[in-house]
């Protein structure tokens, strides 16, 4: 097939914006009429299908092959190969779908991960969280229908990002599935370990590190009480989870710039891999300042504490948040991040050219191990920052 251009689109009913080069939509590209396609980032490769079921707006999109966005608005998300959305989505800038991940009709994302194969049912907002877990289509973690997220507190902070499997052992697509039930809802900031369960209907508000735990929610037992909007209570769980959850998605960041990069077949790919590493980057500055506001409102609440008879503990802990966030917040940043490199070495020396999720499932297990031991590493890393403190 021969390039479209502008002209070739408009009579098609499709709008491609004056910032969007020709080139960087694949020959056999599939618009129908009434998307619009904009911005100077956006590349769509070979296969991918726009607007099936409603008319679809992209803005600084990035489509690996076989994508399928059937209608909705999505600004500055990254799509790899199969990955599909339904009509009526959502979906804003630092989302990564990977391979085959999907959502139904009317999903809101932003800030999210999906990892490999993950599903999401319909009717849903699943902001700032990264969700792994599955070994295949048939075989995957699933967000049920009309669920949600809950990622800002009666405080008026975000610092709430939820970590459901992780990682170091998510990439390697050989993990248990998550079952979130539908109707259902996390209160971030939450860790959900692999194998675990969440019965329809409950909002789950703690966090479940042990693998393969069926979890029901208690519902809140009715309750009216003076409550001091701005007065945090112990603040130890929120902040592992936070710099946990940091962690994780720099050793994300780490993985496309290491093993990834061994997987670019054309220009397409490329776009794709840089505009993941641009969406990591996103979140991390997303969630360096969300902590970083938490510990703004420190003082407020310790202050509030102090005169009010709250636990002593909770104010030492609170004073020590706010005091050492400035140097805590310039570690994080830092350029050099804390890996086990013999072990990434190890992993790398194994890579060649091909498919990628055949490539990372046909693994040997000592490979398999030296990549978590990497990935691990910069979790660790990250975490100790705050021991240290």
């Amino acid at each position: 097939m021969t390039q479209r251009t502008r002209e070739d689109w408009r009579n098609e009913g499709v709008t491609v914006g004056e910032d969007v080069d020709p080139e960087n939509i694949a020959t056999d590209v599939v618009i129908h009429s009434g998307s619009r396609i904009q911005g100077t980032k956006t590349s769509i490769g070979s296969g991918c299908v726009i607007g099936a079921e409603a008319s679809a707006t992209l803005e600084n999109c990035q489509l690996g092959r076989n994508v399928h966005l059937k209608g909705g608005f999505y600004s500055g998300a990254t799509f790899l190969d199969g990955s599909t959305m339904g009509s009526g989505a959502h979906v804003r800038a630092g989302t990564i779908l990977e391979e085959e991940a999907s959502g139904a009709h009317s999903v809101g994302l932003k800030q999210t991960v999906l990892l490999p194969f993950v599903t999401a049912g319909s009717l849903i907002n699943f902001c700032d969280a990264l969700m792994a877990g599955g070994t295949s289509r048939k075989d995957h973690s699933e967000i049920g229908s009309s669920y949600v997220h809950f990622n800002f507190t009666p405080h008026q902070d975000k610092a709430t990002a939820s970590l459901v499997g992780d990682v170091p052992n998510g990439v390697f697509l050989d993990n248990p599935p998550v079952f979130l039930g539908g109707q259902g809802a996390l209160v971030g900031p939450v860790r959900i370990a692999y194998g675990t369960v969440v019965a329809a209907g409950g909002v789950c508000r703690r966090d479940i590190t042990e693998p393969d735990q069926l979890h029901i929610p208690a519902p809140p037992k009715e309750d009216t009480r003076p409550y001091e909007i701005g007065a945090y209570g112990n603040i130890d769980r929120i902040l592992k989870n936070n710099i946990s959850y940091i962690g994780n998605i720099m050793a994300l960041r780490e993985w496309y710039r290491n093993v990834r990069c061994y997987f670019l077949r054309d220009r397409f790919d490329l776009a794709v891999l840089d505009g993941g590493v641009e969406n990591l980057t996103l979140i991390l500055d997303e969630r360096i300042k969300r902590l970083g506001d938490l510990a703004g409102k420190m003082e407020y609440s310790f202050q509030w504490l102090s005169k009010n008879n709250g636990s002593t503990e909770v104010i030492a802990a609170q004073k020590r948040f706010h005091s050492v966030w400035p140097e805590l917040e310039k570690k994080i940043k830092g350029e050099v991040i804390e890996q086990d490199i013999p072990s990434r070495d190890i992993l790398i020396g194994s890579l060649s050219d091909g498919d990628y999720l055949a490539r990372i499932r046909s693994l040997p297990p000592d490979i398999r191990e030296a990549g978590r031991l990497w990935l691990q590493s910069i979790v660790d890393g990250i975490e100790k920052l705050w021991g240290e403190q």
